[in-house]
């Protein structure tokens, strides 16, 4: 049983294939947001997927929407394709909740779809936690399937072996690269004390993007989110002293061009999350 459906791919040229899924590597929700700045939700999907083999809807239950004491709407997990054009260029952006199941036959799927469509290259967007400072610009580490992939400044990293639990978009991302078609990944770094979705991430994930394809990409309402955001972290920062020393010495290690090694790291995150767990929150600050 083929998971993908296809709707509609007329006229679709060379397109460039662009995904985010939202749960593992979306920090601050800040890739699917990024995703939502480009196509619209609402735009009608030229190819589905077959959801109901995808997800376990106990781990993620449809949405109920219950109107003066009436059952009225089921709101579904949809991973769908939609299309957009940026300046005369076909982008397709995929994107939905990660799937629970069946990571391996989505691959193959779209593998073919791709060979189908002769994509020229496919994106992934990420966000990810570290110990970077709100105060600081938004890192982005970038991943390639062959050297000189990667633009907009972004270097491939880190260096080094590093292993983690991997993501669906990761296995896409083998797979499709396996299959020939260059395969690129751009990761935010999201300050890992903040909770909530982190709009200065998704703008640089679109600044990125708009960098690598070489056309201007709007960001939206993202720009006032971030400055709400900003004014509010910052007011949260001042007001706790622990916070504040803590955000401070993130500021040195990157105006410094200097990353603690990786225990350093890892026992730094737990102290300070160990010590912030014990007093209560401030803002989005934890």
């Amino acid at each position: 049983m083929a998971l993908l459906r296809i709707h509609d791919l007329h006229d679709i040229v060379a397109p460039t294939v662009v995904v985010a899924f939202d749960a593992w590597v979306d920090a601050g929700s800040a890739a699917t947001n990024a995703l939502e700045a480009i196509v619209d939700s609402d735009t009608r999907a030229v190819a589905t997927f077959e959801a109901d083999v995808l997800y376990d809807y106990r781990a993620r239950r449809p949405t109920l929407d219950i109107v003066d004491g009436r059952p009225s709407n089921l709101d579904w997990p949809e991973l769908a394709v939609r299309r957009t054009v940026l300046h005369d260029r076909d982008v397709l952006v995929l994107s939905g909740p990660e799937p629970d199941f069946r990571w391996r036959e989505l691959a193959d799927d779209l593998i073919s779809f791709s060979r189908q469509l002769d994509v020229a290259q496919w994106i992934t967007l990420g966000a990810i936690p570290a110990a970077v400072p709100h105060t600081r610009p938004v890192p982005i580490l970038g991943t390639e399937s062959s050297p000189g992939l990667l633009r907009a400044n972004v270097q491939p990293g880190p260096a080094g072996l590093l292993r983690v639990p991997a993501a669906c978009v990761s296995v896409l991302d083998i797979s499709i690269a396996d299959a020939g078609v260059p395969t690129i990944g751009y990761f935010a770094q999201v300050p890992h004390y903040i909770s909530g979705e982190y709009a200065p991430a998704a703008i640089a994930l679109l600044e990125t993007l708009s960098q690598h394809l070489d056309v201007p990409i709007e960001v939206g309402a993202l720009r006032s989110e971030a400055t709400l955001l900003r004014n509010r972290l910052d007011a949260a920062t001042a007001d706790d002293e622990k916070t504040r020393t803590y955000v401070e010495r993130l500021e040195t290690m990157v105006d410094e061009s200097r990353l603690p090694a990786g225990d350093e790291l890892i026992s730094d995150i737990e102290r300070f999350l160990r010590e912030r767990g014990s007093e209560p929150g401030h803002g989005q600050v934890h």
